[in-house]
């Protein structure tokens, strides 16, 4: 017998539209409809928010870890768990668990990991990110350049057999050391190919965006800059709509009036999305943590190697949100959309991620006015709620 549940008292967002005095009606894990509160089946189990609003859950592309786990240090499943359950209290129902460049070994533990997480459907677990190790030592921000090297005919045969067995994968590609060819056979075969970590001019940018790539890997960072002669990456991944965007928002990584001009200047239907590049950091008290064998301290908001790097960044997906539509100045509604449906577009998960509509995943943020988290659920089940025992 179905499980049918209905989440009222609250305005809910449907990733378009707002509706008033209205109740998401959920089955089986799925959104069903959105109905009017009065016209409720009997048979529906009602449950109140309480108030606010409720919103689809947050996807993000980018999450190297949380809960004190990287999954460069332990490339399991049990930390695939670890770092989804750390987010899902800061509203993000779906990530994508993300590989720093690291040997061939342990990428291969990784995808291993990845395939047995998506068979066990660990509750927010979308796939993997792989970040290398095919970048541009030029722009290698905290990645190791030792590890740093060219794409091969055997790594790319390895990405397509993994996108097989993978919900999705994405990889960030910088084009001195992949060629156009290679994105196109990884386009094809159904892989998110992510520009990143490169010092490439606007014109091959371009190219590979033409070859197959897709997104660009946080906007600004580690990678060409836009200049009065030659737009670099950056000015690519705004230029070139069918380009979408990861955007880094902590105040940190880009400034608030770059990403207005940012925002003002992107071409679409590509968007920029928000990610959290986080670390192990997120949902602890943890001061410092390794990577590669290298200590990266968690100081004043930030994530630094001793030289001062930065490396990933201490945010969370609520975090970001807040700062969007706080500081930066972006209306609420789009502020939402950059956090779950503009980021499920990218990777061709809009069918039922970041949006609510008939046949969509019941993931659920209930959100409180001022932005606060107070219930989270994912596929209908209930994995926060603020204040209970965790």
């Amino acid at each position: 017998m179905s499980d049918r549940l209905a989440l009222t008292g609250a305005r809910i967002f449907d990733g378009d539209n707002w509706h008033e005095g209205s109740a998401l009606v959920v089955r089986d894990g799925l959104v069903e409809a959105i109905v009017r509160q009065g016209a409720l089946p009997s048979d529906v189990r009602a449950v109140d928010a309480g108030g606010g609003m409720l919103v689809p859950g947050f996807v993000d592309i980018q999450v190297n870890g949380g809960g004190g786990v990287m999954l460069n240090d332990h490339p399991d499943v049990a930390s695939i768990e670890t770092i989804c359950r750390a987010h899902a209290p800061f509203g993000t129902t779906a990530l994508l668990a993300t590989l720093i460049t690291d040997t061939p070994a342990i990428t291969a533990a990784a995808i291993a990991a990845g395939e047995a997480a998506a068979l066990q459907k660990v509750p927010g677990f979308l796939g993997l990110h792989l970040e290398g190790p095919h970048l541009s030592i030029a722009r290698k921000g905290a990645h190791d350049p030792a590890l740093i090297r060219p794409m091969t005919d055997a790594d790319q045969a390895m990405l397509i057999a993994a996108r097989q067995k993978l919900p999705v994968l994405l990889t960030t590609v910088a084009p001195e050391s992949v060629e156009p060819a290679r994105v196109a056979a990884l386009a094809k075969a159904g892989v998110v190919v992510s520009l990143g970590h490169s010092d490439t001019s606007y014109f091959k940018a371009k190219t590979f965006a033409e070859a197959g790539a897709s997104v660009v890997t946080h906007l600004f960072n580690a990678m060409s800059q836009i200049g009065n002669r030659e737009p670099g990456l950056a000015g690519t991944a705004i230029d070139v709509g069918t380009l979408s965007a990861g955007l880094i928002a902590d105040g940190i990584h880009v400034h608030p009036t770059t990403i207005r001009i940012a925002l003002d200047a992107k071409q679409g239907p590509g968007k920029i999305v928000l990610v959290t590049d986080a670390m192990a950091t997120i949902g602890t008290d943890m001061t410092s943590f390794t990577l590669n064998g290298r200590t990266i301290y968690r100081k004043d908001g930030s994530l630094r190697l001793a030289d001062g790097t930065l490396a990933g960044a201490d945010l969370d997906m609520i975090s970001a949100i807040r700062f969007m539509h706080g500081v930066v100045g972006v209306e609420l509604t789009e502020a939402l959309r950059m956090a779950s449906l503009y980021p499920a577009q990218a990777i061709g998960q809009s069918h039922r991620l970041g949006r609510f509509a008939n046949g969509t995943a019941a993931d659920v943020v209930a959100l409180s006015d001022d932005l606060g988290i107070g219930r989270v659920w994912i596929g209908g089940n209930k994995v926060f709620e603020a204040g209970a025992p965790r």
